[in-house]
């Protein structure tokens, strides 16, 4: 069998306090599969990590194949990674939201890239290059065809001349989605570097809080979302299943879970169901979920909070109908303030997801969205701004406008739009501001942002 090193190229910032920093779940689904198959498997994460250190690792490690995940924010190290490890290895891989999105540019250093689930591609990959056949018959992935390297463990058979990169490109047929995820082996969490995370989270926290997901995929079709992975499909795990996972977690030292589906309260009945089972094996944790403001009611909510639900969070994005039909998010703002009231009445944390200065916004819209989220009596809000990501309706909306403005904001693409960088970060700040006013003044507040939002909502209108 073969030996395989996954890498997980997050270095966290010394100073920054994340409330979403958690162990790579995608890469303990693919460790776990590939140890079910028989292959030896290291995981890399590089959060707690200097650069150094984990290079230092890394090549130590000496393994056949190297896997390396790569999201937007993390494909410079990705691509460290691999040239780092190019000549020390049989086969590198590159997977995960971003070389699902756009492969060509990774095959420059990668050998292979994982579009969409990895889970059997990896299988199949391995066995495809120990066999010596032809990696064409592997659903799921891109490669140079003159770069393929021959079978595992046999490096002459392959020709890793790096200097022709005009070659083809070939793409594979799509892998259809995984139907049953209950038959999934769970993450490999030992391999995560717990005794890391549960100390960050004790000390930032006060609490030990890692990542479930329990469902895979969304039916909706928001403009900017982009989904390269999972696709517009939505499958869910059993609540037996999920909650079988949960308890390994606890056994690990965790006491918080995050649910990080994208739409966790979709179906009630899956919902009340989880929270039942909760009940009934008499598990003591507390959690948090993302849910859909058209999906929360009472019933659901109380629920919830009855099982340890502690907080929920909702993709909003805007407090302005008509951009929200723009978005194509399918909510009003009339379901959004119904959804937090019925959380809060719960007795929930409720938190809120806005994004400003969106393409076809105007001045007024953005104004209308900061002061109705503002407003609402949330305990965690966050504001960001357009980020067109390759795959998206929005990104082909505005892709002659892409990287007109250099440097991106916020380490993400950004587009010569309505609003200028500067103005994207004055609402930002406003909105911020705004927030933290009315949550340090309570009913105070309005003596203070009534001043405050005249005369910012002025200077906004004003700037170019």
């Amino acid at each position: 069998m073969t030996s395989v090193l996954l890498i997980y190229p997050h270095f966290k910032p010394r100073r920054k306090k994340s409330s979403f920093l958690f162990p790579p779940l995608g890469l303990g689904y693919v460790a776990s599969s590939l140890r079910e198959a028989g292959h030896r498997v290291n995981l890399l994460d590089c959060t707690f990590l200097e650069r150094d250190e984990a290079r230092r690792r890394a090549i130590a490690s000496r393994a056949e194949v190297v896997g390396i995940y790569s999201m937007i924010f993390m494909r410079d190290d990705a691509l460290g990674f691999a040239r780092l490890l190019r000549d020390r290895t049989e086969l590198l891989v590159a997977g995960g939201p971003e070389p699902s999105s756009d492969p060509v540019p990774f095959l420059d250093v990668f050998d292979i890239a994982v579009i969409g689930e990895g889970e059997e591609t990896i299988l199949e990959v391995l066995k495809s290059q120990e066999e010596g056949t032809d990696l064409e018959a592997v659903k799921g992935i891109a490669y140079r065809r003159d770069r393929n390297w021959g079978s595992i463990g046999d490096p002459q058979q392959g020709n890793k001349n790096l200097t022709d990169l005009e070659d083809e490109v070939v793409t594979t047929e799509q892998r259809p989605h995984l139907q049953d995820l209950n038959c999934i082996p769970f993450p490999a969490r030992d391999l995560f570097a717990n005794d890391d995370y549960i100390r960050y989270w004790k000390s930032h926290f006060g609490r030990a809080s890692t990542a479930v997901i329990t469902t895979r995929g969304c039916p909706f079709a928001c403009e900017f979302c982009s989904r390269p992975v999972f696709g517009i499909s939505y499958r869910e795990r059993s609540a037996e299943n999920v909650l079988d996972e949960v308890e390994v977690a606890l056994d690990l030292g965790y006491d918080h879970i995050h649910f990080a589906d994208d739409v966790f309260t979709l179906h009630r009945d899956r919902v009340l169901d989880i929270c039942q089972g909760i009940r009934e094996r008499r598990l003591s944790f507390r959690w948090e979920c993302l849910g859909r403001v058209d999906s929360i009611d009472p019933t659901v909510a109380s629920a919830m909070r009855g099982a340890g639900c502690e907080r929920v969070l909702f993709g909003i994005e805007s407090g302005s109908d008509p951009i929200l039909k723009l978005m194509k998010k399918r909510i009003t703002v009339q379901e959004a303030q119904r959804a937090i009231s019925a959380a809060r009445s719960a007795g929930l944390k409720t938190g809120a997801f806005f994004i400003l200065c969106y393409p076809g916004e105007t001045d007024d819209t953005v104004i209308e969205t900061i002061r109705f989220a503002t407003r609402l009596p949330l305990d965690y809000l966050s504001f960001t701004t357009p980020h067109p990501l390759p795959g998206t309706v929005l990104y082909e909306r505005v892709r002659e406008k892409i990287d007109s403005l250099d440097p991106p904001m916020d380490g993400g693409a950004i587009f010569d739009g309505e609003f200028s960088k500067r103005k994207m970060r004055f609402a930002k700040l406003k909105g911020d501001l705004q927030f933290g006013v009315r949550r340090r003044l309570g009913r105070g507040a309005p003596l203070v942002l009534s001043p405050f939002e005249a005369v910012t909502d002025g200077i906004l209108r004003l700037m170019k």
